[in-house]
């Protein structure tokens, strides 16, 4: 950094819900080390940076609507001296009643937006005519994403009043856009780079502006550059998380557990704002029928508001709580049939056959893998054969009780808003056979650097060591889409492709006139071009191009095909393709003390065409133990004051390296090209894994289940911590002892 650089920090309420009656922060100006405070009053251009709907301020002014909401700012000579300043103010404040939770918002009818529904059939017909039926409610908890690097960002003054911004972001063309739009300038006149992230998640989806549009306020306003960096602390009650939901249906079936109408609400718990709730309810509600063919089915979303952060972007972006939904469901309807779950999964699997591959938002279902691929991991898991082992060992065992369970995934692989779904990459061979690649995808761990880079490497059949791929930056690929929705390789690396493309078609027209040899005789080989009966080197064609004038640099573009969704019919394809896996998972309980281990997990995962299977392969994993922290460990507590009280992480447990299972195989789907025409025929990788961590949650169930024989439901909502399985145990333990 910098020798003249300013440390920023953010003084935060202290209250969850109030109207601020006096903000002194007289005590704050004199503070040792202090360049600059800033207010409401003091940002130049826009006050809100909501990223679809307004109602994010950057720094409120009169009310107060979550604890941790950014009350001003400050820039001082070191972290320290910032921090220490921030913690000075006076605040005065009428306290209002608050909705901490989503009980509380719907009792107050307090939504960030209008309710919206999708349907197929008659469904209160189907649900009251089926053989059988049931209604319940269900809760999932929310999420920290837990990055390794915290929010930060640095905002350096360039020349003409031009911003150049270092972020760690996953949307810089957002970032670009606000920070513009705050100082009151051009888009042009403001360039975001992010080399890598220390993760993401989501979480620096749109929640890393804030902090990049203050620093940038106070490097405008003091002509030096200015350092923002949030404490961990401060970082969880700030930034918004994984939404919570609570879920209310009905559903018939019959007595083979063949699903015949459903019908169910679910309530996301928002935060004080909209964020990007309403694609993320959306996405909940494309995801209710996981895998599993609905003739008839009703799904409301309501976007509930409450007086805590806005929650925001958690990988899998609202799907993998509308399919906990629906496998709750399920595991409700195997207890009242006495059907092994597996079985009914299996029996409600879209097929090809009799019509039953159509959506309720009327998307037809093209590839059938689920059901091959379930089949192909019951063998290799030995999933029948374990179970009847476990079910031996739970009637000769009290205390001690195993589960298991196989979950399948069906995931929609794309953008929601149709727009969101393009990518740009800029191109550039250097004289010496070196390529520079930019593109508008960001790297935070996921090795979307290193598969663009094959992908180019590929394409002009060069040794990976030729590509240089460089920081994401607004001045290079403009106008970009975050890097979210599983969509970093599909977007990017189309994008870039295409960029090849087009400089190969130019040296093939230049070779093909200059050496007058037909175009079918030109071919990229193995670091060489062939032309005719010759072999040159790649860098030889190179530098004799460029001594002719031709150009060595080009832009790519790509838009995903097919997709649209038309919300006033509720109708349409928003995916471009489906990802689809299985995951078997085994576990033990102590019926004493509500403690569980994980002891072995078994996963296989459609890929299509794998980029490149050791990413893909970590990428599982991580997003299995992610899946299986939301649901098992991982505990967001909010105080009667609307603190939260897990702020960090003695506080709030992610799965540690113990928690892992101790057997752990991963198995990539194999002969499954993607039929759609994706980068090589491969499939998404970064989000759907995530959801297979439901098959913990519902093994733990198995293993409560096992109490009452299987006859009773445990209830059990997520995270399935220790108390709660505990409670859960001693549920059964009075309904078996009725």
């Amino acid at each position: 950094m910098p020798s003249n650089t300013l440390f920023a920090y953010v003084g935060l309420s202290h209250a969850s819900h109030a109207t601020i009656k006096s903000l002194d922060l007289d005590a704050v100006r004199s503070a040792h080390g202090v360049v600059s405070v800033i207010t409401a009053d003091d940002i130049p251009g826009l006050k809100d940076i909501g990223p679809v709907i307004p109602g994010d301020p950057l720094i409120t002014k009169s009310s107060v609507e979550f604890y941790g909401q950014v009350l001003f700012a400050v820039a001082a000579t070191s972290q320290s001296d910032a921090r220490r300043a921030a913690r000075l103010a006076r605040v005065e404040y009428d306290l209002l009643p608050a909705d901490l939770d989503i009980e509380a918002g719907r009792k107050a009818n307090s939504y960030v937006s209008p309710m919206h529904c999708q349907q197929k059939g008659n469904v209160d017909f189907a649900i009251d005519n089926a053989p059988f039926s049931l209604e319940g409610k269900f809760a999932s908890g929310g999420q920290e994403q837990m990055y390794l690097e915290g929010q930060v960002s640095i905002a350096i003054p360039q020349e003409d009043g031009n911003m150049l911004i270092h972020t760690s972001s996953q949307n810089p063309s957002e970032g670009q856009k606000l920070v513009a739009e705050v100082l009151g300038i051009d888009h042009s006149r403001v360039t975001v780079e992010v080399r890598r992230m220390g993760g993401g998640f989501g979480g620096k989806e749109t929640h890393a502006n804030q902090w990049a549009c203050l620093a940038a306020v106070f490097a405008n306003e003091t002509k030096r550059p200015v350092r923002m960096r949030l404490a961990r602390a401060d970082d969880f009650s700030s930034t918004g998380k994984r939404h919570p939901f609570e879920s209310q249906y009905r559903v018939g079936f019959d007595k083979e557990g063949r699903i015949r109408g459903l019908d169910v609400d679910l309530y996301g718990g928002c935060g004080m704002s909209a964020d990007l709730s309403n694609a993320i309810v959306d996405r909940a509600m494309f995801h209710i029928d996981n895998c599993y063919y609905l003739p008839a089915v009703r799904v409301r979303g309501y976007r509930v508001k409450t007086h805590t952060v806005s929650n925001t972007a958690f990988r899998g972006f609202g799907g993998p709580q509308g399919i906990l939904a629906i496998e709750n469901i399920i595991e409700q309807i195997a207890t009242a049939t006495g059907i092994d779950p597996l079985k009914v999964r299996e029996r409600n699997f879209y097929t090809d056959e009799g019509n039953r591959n159509r959506t309720h938002y009327a998307q037809t279902i093209e590839q059938h893998i689920i059901e091959p691929l379930v089949t192909r991991l019951t063998e290799t898991s030995d999933y029948y054969e374990r179970r009847k082992d476990i079910r031996k060992f739970n009637v000769d065992n009290d205390v001690l009780k195993r589960g298991i369970s196989l979950t399948p995934v069906k995931f929609g692989i794309s953008f929601t808003m149709q727009h969101m779904n393009q990518a740009g990459a800029l191109l550039h061979i250097y004289t010496d056979g070196s390529i520079q690649l930019n593109h508008g995808g960001t790297e935070m761990g996921q090795g979307l650097y290193t598969k663009v880079a094959q992908i180019v490497a590929r394409e002009f059949s060069v040794e990976l060591s030729r590509i240089t791929c460089t920081a994401t930056r607004t001045d290079k690929v403009p106008n970009t889409s975050p890097t979210a929705a599983s969509s970093g390789s599909d977007l990017n690396g189309m994008a870039a492709r295409d960029a090849a493309t087009k400089l190969k078609k130019r040296l093939c027209d230049f070779a093909e006139k200059h050496f007058s040899t037909p175009r079918s005789s030109i071919s990229f080989n193995n670091g060489q071009i062939i032309v005719g009966k010759e072999k040159y080197p790649f860098e030889d064609i190179i530098k004799l191009a460029y001594h002719h004038r031709v150009s060595l640099s080009a832009t790519g573009y790509y838009r995903t095909p097919k997709i649209y969704y038309d919300r006033e019919t509720a109708t349409g394809r928003p995916f471009f393709y489906f990802a689809y896996g299985a995951a078997v998972a085994e576990t033990i309980i102590d019926t004493l003390s509500g403690e569980y281990r994980i002891l072995r997990v078994d996963i296989c995962q459609d890929v299509g065409q794998s980029l490149n299977p050791a990413i893909d392969i970590g990428q599982i994993e991580g997003g299995f133990v992610q899946g299986m922290g939301w649901l098992t460990t991982e505990e967001l507590k909010w105080e009667q004051t609307g603190r939260l009280a897990s702020h960090g992480p003695a506080t709030y447990k992610i799965p540690a390296v113990g928690d892992t299972p101790s057997e752990f195989n991963v198995e990539l789907f194999p002969n499954s090209p993607n039929t759609e025409a994706t980068i090589f025929h491969s499939k998404a990788v970064g989000e759907p894994p995530l959801v297979l961590g439901i098959s913990a949650w519902t093994a733990i169930r198995d293993a409560i289940a096992s109490i009452a024989e299987y006859r009773v439901s445990p209830i059990l909502d997520a995270p399935a911590t220790p108390e709660q399985v505990l409670a859960a145990c001693d549920h059964l333990r009075s309904s078996r002892a009725l």
